[in-house]
């Protein structure tokens, strides 16, 4: 077997998978011969439209309209996806594939309180409560709805109510700064504002009531304030803000005062604005991209059912905030009849294996992390398979690259189940690369490219990694950005840089045998010494040594040396270590030796930690400005903006 092969399907269970169910479902309807997973690529980008057609048939979801055509043009920016069609997000939602009432849809974990679960039966009386309170407020299409708020169900609640009814949703979670959510909501411009009023995060911002009266009074489109949690908390601060010119009420009362009879949710048009996200701030102020019903439905459908075999018997459980879009593509995992589990919390309230703790107690099946968790946990001492982790089928990641040595700590930990590395992000609210339950796990690599999106890595002009563009049109392309009514933004973020192509922004490597790897964003490249640099491999490099934490490399001016600039290496070292010449030395050394010449830092600098963002990415944009000595442009969107100050400092002092 290739070493590098870290997980491999059974064959038996792999012909079983809904991939296989449908991918069987498209020869008979099609008369076409799609044996392997080569040719039902292939067929899914040659005949992407037939493709869409026959997903939208046999993935059960109540439409009205006539399906064709199923695209308006074959031109990746301007092209429609069923322009007749209109459905409900939230019905598809809380329909569950049919999962019966007394089914559980939502395991409710908080730190320092025991989990709940929600049924079926009672989120969906919830929701339609919910939309009926929302509807006698006034809310509907048109309206714009923003959340400060936790993950909980409370928040899954109100959002399907509020988009179920026409709405447009976006949410902030608690480690958000009040200053920034209000940066972002005054682009989104909210008519009302949805607030969690008790969290027990250790990274909270401020205090419900202290948000509630910054945001608010700060965002003059708001009509009302609606205080969703405990009822206690919720009346104490109506009734400390019940003075304002604006209305502020809990909603639980307004929810209990409805009936719980038949609704009949409205159905909208495809495109219709169903989430306004804002991107990570990785490579400057954070964009509102607005994306439509029915794109974001279909694609996580096709995401959750067909590569990542999802159904009623899953219960997935994903590390993420409200704010992010992994928080969303949770959500919509409830549409395959799957449950959910949510946590409000750090993730290590009881020590650095909280999470395992938590995997275990609720029975997760499929359980999302990020490599910066699996960092963190490689640097502690913490055993997983100390918990009962017998349920646990499937582990995925993203948010960054998840390196080799990434890989197989969780296969040495976790042992022979399929990691699924996928990669694409907030701005198509999903992924180009992701799993497979019919293909062996390599390591370091996604096992395939996402199905009917015909991605292509196209070399670099001036000699850098190639980057990932995508040649056809796709559902989940986000349907505008706010703030741009001529298009201006959407086409400069995309498109502009290789017209008649999707220009994500990824470094990505693709192998002969139809597996990825991505290297980076190519907003981080680094040119020195007239070379194109990414910074992924020179990083990987450095955090494989026993004394480094975490690593980041970023170009610095510098008008002397050839080409105008060098490479700083940012380190963060392990509790002990101490950065001497001989560990410079073995750093520079080890660089030279893995990668080249060009690759090895002019500067190496200890530091206390590495800019992330309130995503929890790290930011090259952010660490590359402060070792210019400028103010990270994105500052706002980073999760510990006093950082920069003491990043500069270290850089004066070595």
């Amino acid at each position: 077997m290739d070493s590098d092969v870290l997980w491999n399907p059974d064959p038996a269970v792999a012909s079983t998978s809904q991939l296989g169910a449908f991918q069987r479902f498209c020869e008979r309807e099609t008369g076409e011969a799609l044996t392997s997973w080569q040719d039902f690529h292939a067929f899914s980008v040659r005949r992407f439209e037939d493709f869409w057609n026959l997903f939208l048939r046999w993935s059960g979801v109540r439409t009205s309209g006539e399906p064709s055509p199923v695209c308006t043009s074959r031109d990746v920016e301007s092209a429609r996806f069923f322009p007749n069609v209109r459905l409900s997000f939230t019905e598809s939602l809380l329909s569950g594939a049919g999962v019966a009432d007394e089914a559980a849809a939502i395991v409710v974990c908080s730190e320092g309180r025991p989990p709940r679960t929600v049924t079926r039966g009672e989120l969906r009386s919830r929701v339609r409560r919910l939309a009926r309170a929302l509807t006698a407020l006034g809310v509907g299409p048109g309206s714009r709805v923003a959340g400060l708020t936790s993950h909980d169900d409370d928040t899954i609640a109100v959002a399907l109510a509020a988009v179920g009814i026409g709405a447009t949703w976006s949410a902030c979670g608690p480690e958000l700064a009040a200053d920034a959510a209000v940066a972002r909501f005054s682009v989104f411009a909210p008519t009302h504002l949805v607030l969690s009023v008790q969290t027990p995060r250790a990274d909270a911002g401020d205090e419900p009531l202290a948000r509630a009266r910054h945001v608010a009074a700060r965002l003059p489109s708001l009509v009302q304030t609606l205080l969703i949690g405990p009822d206690a908390a919720a009346e104490a601060i109506a009734e400390a803000l019940s003075n304002w010119p604006q209305a502020c009420a809990p909603l639980a009362p307004l929810e209990q005062a409805q009936s719980d009879g038949a609704f009949e949710w409205p159905l909208f048009a495809f495109d219709h604005p169903l989430y306004a996200l804002f991107s990570s701030g990785t490579t400057g102020p954070p964009k509102a991209i607005v994306h439509g019903a029915g794109g974001t439905l279909l694609e996580h459908l096709k995401e959750h059912r067909l590569h990542g075999d999802l159904g009623s018997t899953d219960r997935l459980y994903f590390q993420t905030s409200c704010g992010w879009m992994m928080w969303h593509w949770t959500v919509s995992a409830l549409a395959t009849g799957a449950s959910i589990v949510t946590y409000d919390g750090s993730i290590a309230a009881d020590g650095p294996d909280t999470l395992w703790r938590l995997a275990s107690d609720t029975r997760v099946t499929a359980l999302g992390i990020s490599p910066s968790f699996v960092q963190y946990q490689r640097s502690t001492a913490v055993h997983p398979r100390r918990h009962d982790l017998a349920a646990l089928r499937l582990v995925l990641s993203t948010g960054s690259i998840l390196f080799d040595r990434d890989f197989d700590w969780l296969h040495e930990q976790l042992g022979p189940l399929p990691i699924h590395s996928i990669s694409g992000g907030t701005d198509i609210i999903g992924c180009f690369v992701l799993g497979n339950p019919t293909l062996p796990v390599y390591r370091g690599e996604s096992q395939c490219i996402s199905l009917a999106m015909d991605v292509q890595a196209v070399a670099d002009t001036d000699g850098g990694p190639d980057e990932l563009v995508c040649a056809n049109p796709f559902p989940s392309r986000p349907v505008a950005f706010l703030n741009d009514s001529d298009g201006t933004l959407r086409h400069e973020a995309y498109f502009a840089q290789r017209p008649g192509l999707w220009t994500h922004g990824d470094f990505v490597a693709l192998r002969p045998r139809g597996s990825a790897r991505v290297l980076g964003r190519a907003d981080g490249v680094m040119k020195v010494r007239g070379i194109r640099i990414g910074p992924a491999e020179l990083v990987g490099i450095v955090e494989a040594l026993p004394e480094i934490e975490a690593a980041m490399a970023v170009a610095q001016d510098a008008p002397d040396e050839p080409g105008g600039a060098r490479i700083v290496l940012l380190v963060v070292l392990r509790e002990g270590e101490v950065l001497d010449r001989a560990l410079t030395y073995r750093i520079k050394r080890a660089v030279r030796d893995g990668a080249s010449a060009d690759h090895v830092p002019s500067r190496v600098v200890t530091v206390p930690a590495l800019p992330v963002t309130l995503n929890g990415k790290r930011s090259e944009r952010a660490a590359r400005d402060i070792v210019n000595g400028r103010t990270p442009a994105n500052l706002a969107a980073l999760r510990d903006p006093d950082l920069a100050a003491r990043i500069s400092e270290a850089l004066r002092r070595e």
